[in-house]
């Protein structure tokens, strides 16, 4: 069973990622470019899962996961010349 994309805001922190993530990081233009990936594939996402079972972890957020895990991977000049060729 598919899990459900929601945040969970107040489990664990007391800042919220929107304050800890500086305005003009590179993170901010490519949040809004998942996010319209990841609708795009909701629906094979729904194929791909069983309507009964225990819900899982929302493969979005297993995907944003991983995103993160590349792009924290990259040494600092490759993510800036890449944030740069996507401006």
């Amino acid at each position: 069973m598919r899990g459900i994309d929601t945040t969970q805001s107040a489990m664990f922190s007391y800042v919220s990622p929107e304050q800890r993530v500086p305005k003009d990081h590179p993170l901010r233009t490519i949040r809004p470019l998942c996010d319209v990936a990841l609708k795009a594939l909701s629906r094979e996402f729904d194929r791909m899962y069983s309507d009964v079972g225990r819900p899982s972890i929302a493969p979005e957020k297993l995907l944003r996961a991983l995103l993160l895990q590349i792009l924290y991977t990259m040494r600092g000049c490759s993510f800036k010349r890449w944030s740069k060729k996507r401006e």
